[in-house]
């Protein structure tokens, strides 16, 4: 973070702040800002977002964007990851018997909990991360509002877990960076977009898997793209027909 840039008026985890965009356009204006805040010529942001899993329902994951501007080159490199590792929980009390197997799970506490009536209400107790004071924010809470609703705090300096999340995608964006264009150099150059729909060998159908990688530029005025096949077929485990 830039001093003096107050990134939350961009989104909070705990939602007082509301984001003004979708994760990638959010990302991209933290790392806009920054060079217009310090006339730098390169910006470099990250946004994370947390929820269950879009094919599990019940398995939280975390996704990871960062973003790299060269405002004179006007490249810009977006790297994504998902996260199967994390402690992102959450729960309601309405007494003070919070369960170790949840501090456990949440890692607590050298990961920190936040404290709130709601998920969404204030106030919030954020960055706890000793007994203490954690029973004293849910005691709180319990008082005047009946509930208290603890949850992770998903801030990256108060979460080792996301740390070495944020670690892998930065080592994947350096990586980018040092891949350059095939038709122009510029740096940057990688996979863009997939294509899905491998068809089933039994029946021929497709499936949801990824058929192929779509390679392109980050430049702005190049628009050179290159596709690489992963896989000709998928087993019939994969198949909506063969297993529904």
């Amino acid at each position: 973070m830039v001093a003096g840039l107050d990134t939350d008026q961009l989104g909070t985890f705990t939602g007082e702040v509301k984001r003004p965009a979708d994760q990638l356009e959010t990302a991209r204006r933290k790392a806009r800002w920054a060079i217009d805040h310090t006339g730098a010529r390169y910006g470099l942001s990250s946004e994370g977002s947390f929820g269950p899993h879009p094919q599990i329902p019940f398995v939280p994951v975390g996704l990871e964007v960062a973003v790299f501007i060269d405002s004179q080159e006007r490249v810009e490199v977006v790297e994504r990851l998902w996260c199967t590792e994390t402690n992102f929980a959450h729960l309601t009390l309405s007494d003070l018997s919070l369960p170790d197997t949840f501090l456990d799970r949440a890692g607590f506490p050298s990961h920190a909990l936040i404290v709130s009536p709601s998920c969404a209400q204030g106030p919030f107790c954020k960055g706890i991360q000793d007994r203490d004071g954690l029973r004293v924010a849910i005691a709180t809470s319990i008082d005047t509002h009946d509930t208290a609703f603890v949850q992770t705090d998903m801030r990256a300096h108060l979460n080792p877990t996301r740390q070495r999340c944020l670690r892998q995608l930065a080592e994947r964006l350096a990586a980018r960076l040092l891949t350059y264009c095939p038709l122009c150099a510029a740096r940057g150059w990688g996979v863009v977009d997939h294509q899905i729909g491998v068809p089933c060998e039994w029946c021929g159908s497709e499936t949801e898997l990824i058929a192929a990688d779509v390679f392109g530029c980050a430049r702005h005025d190049c628009t050179h793209e290159e596709t690489k096949r992963r896989q000709e077929q998928a087993s019939p485990a994969s198949c909506p027909r063969c297993n529904p």
